[in-house]
């Protein structure tokens, strides 16, 4: 009698609707990623390499010697392809353009198919919101190798200012922030491509002398269609690969992408479970219960608890099809969710009636088994992440001060001040009616709340009560489009929907002059990646490969140089 009491209870608890289901919700990376973000960099980070020195400079010649290569993990690809060092203003904007102030942007380059001849072109890719060291597969391997061996071209990877070892202020403060934006950043690039002298290299590849094709993933790519709209004269051609060129305040379909395109048994489970923990905590009884069962009944606030067992959602991007470089962490997530029921430990008594499908934790408390699972995989998963159990000081949100640290460690605050300014992106649950595989308690206040705990008012800059997406979409939004600007995306990519590809989005012939490609089950910048025999990959990803390499030479068979050389 007393599981059928339980089972009546859970019954009437998701007959109704859970308090939030009407409050508008968001969520990216928020105050919670954040958190994540200094667990996972406290156990796996070089100290070496939050020491980083002065970068506001006058002379590039004494930059290299700043940085010994000694402070920086020295992967295959790094060694094959050693820095190079560029000038740039930290202001292109400046009306005192006798100000001075410089600092070196990092890029390397690969000439190993390199052929000199007046059309040589240069394929390169920008390295967008991380090191530049990160993208040197790419170099080696992935887009940059394929299309460079196709052309006879020199790779290039461009490393984005204040991300790596490309970093032009002392401190991570919001004043010091106020250069990092896109049109700053955008010039950059152009100044680069106008203006780089390649080591080893005797000809001057300088764009528009020759033509330049740059190539973009994810943020990337939407910098990589912007470029080809901000400096036509310059960007030659552009690839723009999950390029999100649609910025939004919010963005609930990230989840709802995953939510069609997983298993849907694993969705099943996920909706299951986050429907019955949503309305146990609307519930004073059994808040602390369900809190308890996930390991996690001293963290105070339920916004916090429910964002940090929402976590697992975003390991469905680190999909990819190599298996050497992609996670199977979703994968191994949707297991967790359907094993059978097997006790925590020794000490656990929950007990699991297969016949209404509830494992009994307390004489007053039953979950079903896929919350039970969940809270599994969360305690195996993420709990052991806060040594000593101080959940409120690892998981807590609430308290302003953790956010407020500005020395060059705190990398996080680059991409989350972007976010916070103009690009937007805050994952909202979706609307009350939809399913849903995340929880209904990620709303605009919380996921946005960081805007205003990290980056405090400056005296030269204040961010936004909400960011200025406006800047963002008025270069073109979902249809941005320009002769030699290829849109390639993912079937199943959760940020397909700020992309030309969303379902809001026009449909558009697949051209040569104006490629229109979406690569069948792929998620993120799946194109991006690359095996050194094209023939071992996927057929969908050489398939893709193959266009890509077409396009790009018939582009180039129709290069002409400019009539009078820009140097």
């Amino acid at each position: 009698m007393a599981r059928m009491r339980i089972l009546i209870i859970l019954v009437s608890l998701l007959a109704g609707r859970a308090a939030c289901d009407g409050i508008e919700q968001m969520r990216l990376l928020g105050p919670q990623g954040v958190n994540l973000w200094r667990l996972n960099t406290a156990t796996t980070s070089n100290p070496a390499l939050a020491q980083a020195p002065l970068l506001v400079q006058q002379s590039a010649e004494t930059y290299p010697e700043a940085l010994p290569a000694s402070e920086e993990p020295q992967s295959e690809p790094a060694r094959k392809f050693p820095a190079h060092w560029f000038t740039q203003p930290l202001d292109h904007f400046a009306d005192n353009a006798s100000s001075g102030h410089t600092f070196q942007q990092r890029y390397w380059v690969s000439t190993r198919h390199y052929r000199p001849r007046p059309d040589a072109p240069v394929i390169v890719l920008d390295g967008g919101e991380t090191s530049g060291l990160d993208r040197l597969p790419f170099l080696d391997t992935g887009i940059v190798e394929i299309l460079t061996k196709a052309t006879g071209g020199v790779g290039v990877i461009l490393e984005h200012r204040y991300y790596g070892r490309s970093v032009p202020v002392q401190n991570f403060t919001t004043d010091s922030l106020r250069w990092l934006n896109n049109a700053q950043s955008a010039a950059d690039s152009a100044n680069f491509m106008a203006n780089v002298r390649f080591p080893g290299v005797d000809e001057d590849l300088t764009a528009p002398n020759h033509p330049w094709i740059y190539y973009g993933g994810s943020y990337a790519g939407a910098r990589a269609a912007h470029m080809k709209v901000l400096y036509p004269d310059l960007v030659y051609g552009a690839i723009a690969s999950s390029g999100v060129t649609h910025a939004a305040l919010e963005l609930w379909e990230y989840s709802d992408t995953v939510r069609r395109a997983a298993d849907p048994k694993c969705a099943q489970n996920l909706e299951s479970s986050f429907q019955v923990v949503d309305a146990l905590l609307d519930v004073p009884a059994t808040r602390t219960a369900i809190k308890a069962l996930f390991g996690l009944a001293k963290l105070k606030h339920d916004d916090d608890f429910a964002s940090l067992i929402s976590s697992p959602i975003g390991m469905w991007q680190g999909k990819v099809w190599d298996p050497k470089v992609g996670s199977t962490g979703w994968d191994e997530f949707c297991e967790a969710l359907d094993k059978p029921f097997r006790p925590w430990n020794e000490a656990d008594t929950a007990e699991y009636d297969e016949s209404v499908g509830l494992v009994t934790i307390t004489d007053d408390f039953a979950v079903p088994l896929p919350v039970y699972n969940h809270a599994r995989y969360i305690k195996e998963k993420y709990v052991p992440l806060c040594p000593g159990g101080a959940f409120e000081e690892c998981f807590g949100t609430h308290d302003d001060s953790k956010y407020q640290g500005t020395d060059l460690s705190q990398t996080w605050r680059l991409w989350m001040f972007q976010v916070c300014t103009e690009w937007g992106y805050f994952q909202t649950a979706p609307p009350a009616g939809t399913p849903r595989i995340i929880t209904c308690r990620m709303d605009l206040a919380y996921e946005s709340k960081l805007c205003k705990q990290a980056y405090l008012p400056g005296k030269e800059f204040v961010v936004p009560e909400f960011p200025n997406v406006t800047v963002v979409n008025a270069l073109g939004d979902f249809d941005i489009a320009a002769d030699r600007l290829a849109i390639i995306d993912g079937e199943v990519d959760p940020w397909r929907p700020a992309t030309p590809h969303s379902q809001y989005a026009h449909d558009r012939p697949d051209t040569i002059l104006q490629p229109f490609k979406l690569i069948p089950n792929a998620v993120h910048h799946y194109d991006e990646y690359g095996l050194p025999k094209l023939s071992d990959e996927p057929l969908e990803i050489q398939l893709i490969h193959e266009e890509m390499i077409g396009f790009v030479v018939s582009w180039l068979s129709d290069w002409e140089a400019p009539s009078s050389p820009s140097h």
